[in-house]
């Protein structure tokens, strides 16, 4: 259904299509608004869906929607951030998989199956910055953690601090804190700021000569701010601690430069915006200077110099290779490799340019609409210090997603009070943020008449 705003008199009629979502019989319904009015500092012309079809027909990576098994034509897809669309060419490519290596080669195929997942990590590395030789597909992002952050502490004997945030994810906090219990060492956690994330005078002021790792998200779950990588990478390792970051919700929405920023240790998944699939398996980056330094704690099969020789002893891989456990998904992996190759063509500048752009008007939207109905922006207006999602709170923001989904528009709820728009850059439209701002502004306007009816 569909609202059309009133015309000024004197002025040749224009309207601009508002959507009306339906819920158990329900009607939500816009306030007219004129052509020509301001609205928080955005024009009617701006705020009008035209603008947005004008955003669409003029973004250079559009024709890149296509290449996504999108093919709800009215559905509204605002929750890359949890789980990225499915590349056609991941489709043909697991098909290839399962029919002829699988199905056909069989055993065979481990000729090459074997070192997938070293051939996958290089091209996550060559988008996260990171030379051949230091990335590795494998497991999922808390075994990663777990490894990566029990072979630091071993690096710095005599130290017993690990550092994180209270509002770093969860899973990344229960490890650090189970790893903590295990080896009787210090969590010292920092109060970083909810909504603005992560001053990196706070990580100054939280380690010193006592301090063995740092583990940080660099874009914040909750919020989407965005860490400054280089300057608290510098800060930790003036303290002689090594610097763990976690990049699930930043690989593939921001440009990531782990190599120039002198990272030590980084983990990520690949099902958000790398668009592997449900469960594909993540991957996790060593610096070339630790490679041969570290010594991982999970010694399975697949870290053995020789796995197939079965010999009596653990005889550790060199390289990367080291941090391998046991058998790889070679059909997740290879979904990885899909997903990572789309995103390289169309680059992570342009990328990042589109999603800027995305979440800036989101947030002029938000703007105009939402804020005067009781929605306060919890993510950082500044475009330099955010990531690829926008987040409102609203204390009845799990309502909200609710009533949005079954309107056909997935957005996400995160505790305590968190409505997350989710933008990938390569299959949101301008007038998907469009569409899911003015259902939501319906929502709520709909919602507070109904309780105060």
């Amino acid at each position: 259904m569909l609202i059309r705003n009133s015309s000024v008199p004197g002025r040749a009629r224009q309207t601009a299509q508002i959507p009306a979502p339906v819920q158990g019989g329900r009607v939500y319904r816009h306030k007219a608004v004129a052509w020509g009015d301001i609205v928080n500092g955005m024009s009617q012309v701006s705020l009008a869906r035209e603008h947005a079809e004008k955003l669409d027909a003029a973004d250079p990576l559009a024709g890149f929607r296509d290449r996504f098994a999108l093919d709800d034509p009215s559905l509204v897809y605002l929750n890359g951030n949890s789980l990225g669309a499915l590349p056609r060419a991941a489709l043909v490519r697991l098909e290839a998989v399962i029919r002829e290596e699988w199905g056909t080669a069989l055993a065979r195929s481990w000729d090459h199956w074997v070192d997938l997942p070293g051939r996958a990590g290089d091209l996550v590395g060559e988008l996260t910055g990171a030379a051949p030789g230091q990335v590795l597909v494998a497991d999922n992002t808390t075994v990663n953690l777990y490894k990566l952050a029990c072979a630091a502490l071993d690096a710095r004997p005599g130290r017993h601090v690990i550092v994180t945030d209270r509002d770093n994810f969860p899973s990344d906090r229960y490890v650090l804190e189970g790893i903590a219990a295990q080896r009787g060492v210090q969590l010292r956690m920092l109060d970083t700021d909810i909504d603005e994330g992560l001053d990196p005078g706070e990580v100054r002021a939280a380690v010193d000569e006592d301090t063995a790792l740092v583990s940080l998200s660099h874009v914040a779950y909750r919020s989407g701010a965005l860490a400054d990588m280089a300057a608290v990478t510098e800060i930790v390792h003036q303290a002689g601690a090594l610097m763990l970051w976690d990049l699930c919700h930043s690989v593939g929405a921001v440009p990531v430069e782990l190599d120039r920023c002198d990272v030590d240790l980084a983990v990520g998944c690949t099902y958000k915006y790398l668009n592997a699939g449900p469960g594909a398996p993540a991957f996790l980056y060593v610096s070339a200077r630790l490679r041969e330094v570290l010594r991982q704690p999970i010694w399975g099969w697949f870290s053995q110099r020789d796995q197939f020789a079965m010999g009596p002893r653990y005889d550790p891989a060199a390289g990367v290779t080291k941090f391998m456990t046991g058998t790889p998904s070679i059909a997740g992996t290879a979904a990885v490799e899909e997903g990572t190759r789309l995103l390289l063509e169309a680059g992570p500048g342009p990328m990042r340019t589109k999603s800027l752009q995305l979440t800036g008007y989101l947030i002029e939207l938000g703007d105009a609409w939402l804020e005067p109905l009781g929605c306060a922006l919890a993510t950082p207006r500044d475009g330099r210090r955010r990531g690829g999602h926008v987040t409102y709170r609203h204390p009845r923001a799990e309502r909200i997603v609710e009533l949005l989904a079954e309107a056909g528009i997935v957005t996400d709820y995160r505790t305590p009070d968190r409505l997350r728009f989710g933008l990938s850059p390569l299959t949101t439209r301008y007038t998907d943020v469009w569409a899911a701002v003015a259902a939501t502004r319906a929502i709520i306007e709909t919602e507070s008449c109904e309780s105060h009816g």
